[in-house]
């Protein structure tokens, strides 16, 4: 058990300034939209289509820029890349307020997607990558646990704070939190040391991980990116299902609700009891849950017990794939290298996530709200195949 003091001198020192300014990140970048991309849509006489078509824009760019990010932070560290991601971040939410002309708004929703790209999980994942190096399973798992609370936080503060300042002045005080709080936090307070890397192996002795090119990559980039389209486009359509299926809107929030609980409960026991599990097997256990939450869905229906079980395998699906996105990279391909891993395999994955309600909402428009699932389900079922096809490194 680490002392408080430890924690503080040393380098487990990273995850608590990267649980902090992850929940101020994800709050005020990634989750504030379902709010206030409505009012800015009003305000502005806009479509809602063409306003949260800059969220999206938002995520392709960061899908385009992260292998960049990942690279820089293999050389230069987290507490310079993240630092700037931050201040970026802050330059943006504020040119957002005064974003009145249609490509002025998408110009800065370009501007964010780059402070995404070095902001989030996947910047985050490689800061630890290059302090730990091969040992940064646990510091990860620990970070989402902080990262699981960011929507707790955001959603209400987010409400609150447009009842009483609007949408502009929720957008500037995240924006003087994320300059006054985080980027001081990230240069200052996150550790700059660097794990030694492992020597490579020696003709006589296999080596203990995989080439992070060819067929074993794509692999992996593959699952992670067909599986970011299932939370992404549940996260925008999943209530609004099961409203339409007939369960009334008091219970359909309760069942919202256990999405939360379900994904943090899982981290907990990842952290707790799977260390001697490899993070693969972790990944297709993820991925299996969710496609037995398919399974439910199809045998009894959208009946409100079925949907509460689902989105409680839901959540807890999502709560072990957001490890698995660090740490299967990490034991797979090793820590040289890990941030440009990252980064590449980061890239596709936000685009499926950018695409992924728009082309969830035009399945259920023009097909059918099963149609709609069955998508899902079968990008789930691409996942698990790729990460079936994986073999562990000797």
């Amino acid at each position: 058990m680490l002392s408080i003091q430890t924690v503080i001198a040393g380098p487990w020192r990273a995850v608590l300034v990267l649980g902090v300014t992850q929940i101020v990140a994800w709050g005020a970048l990634f989750y504030p939209p379902v709010l206030t991309v409505p009012l800015i849509a009003a305000e502005r006489g806009w479509s809602m289509t063409f306003a949260m078509a800059g969220f999206s824009l938002a995520l392709l760019t960061a899908g385009l820029v992260s292998p960049y990010v990942g690279r820089l932070i293999d050389r230069q560290g987290g507490h310079v890349v993240m630092t700037a991601g931050s201040l970026l971040a802050a330059l943006g939410l504020v040119a957002l307020v005064y974003a009145a002309h249609p490509a002025v708004y998408l110009a800065v929703w370009i501007l964010l997607g780059i402070a995404i790209a070095a902001s989030l999980y996947d910047p985050a994942f490689a800061t630890l990558g290059r302090i730990f190096g091969a040992n940064a399973r646990s510091p990860i798992t620990a970070l989402t646990l902080a990262g699981g609370f960011a929507s707790t936080v955001s959603w209400p503060a987010t409400y609150l704070l447009t009842q009483a300042v609007g949408w502009r002045g929720a957008y500037l005080i995240y924006a003087a939190v994320l300059a006054l709080v985080a980027a001081p936090l990230l240069a200052f307070a996150l550790p700059r040391m660097r794990a030694v890397p492992t020597p490579p192996a020696s003709a006589l002795a296999p080596a203990s991980v995989l080439p992070s090119r060819g067929w074993p990559f794509m692999a992996v980039a593959a699952a992670f990116a067909a599986f970011a389209f299932v939370p992404s486009a549940l996260s925008a359509h999943l209530l609004a299902i099961f409203g339409r299926a007939g369960i009334d809107a008091a219970t359909v929030v309760m069942i919202g609700v256990l999405f939360g609980p379900a994904q943090v409960a899982a981290r907990i026991c990842e952290l707790m009891f799977a260390r001697n599990i490899h993070p693969l097997a972790v990944a297709r256990l993820a991925v299996g849950v969710v496609l037995a939450g398919f399974v439910v869905l199809a045998w009894f229906g959208l009946a409100a017990a079925a949907a509460a079980a689902f989105m409680l395998m839901f959540g807890m699906a999502n709560g072990l794939i957001t490890i698995a996105r660090g740490t299967v990279p990490l034991a797979l391909f090793g820590s040289v290298g890990y941030g440009a891993v990252i980064g590449r395999i980061a890239g596709p994955s936000l685009a499926m996530q950018a695409i992924a309600p728009l082309v969830l909402a035009f399945m259920v428009e023009r097909v059918s709200d099963a149609a709609g699932l069955a998508l899902v389900a079968a990008l789930a079922a691409i996942a698990f195949i790729a990460l079936a096809m994986l073999r562990l490194p000797r």
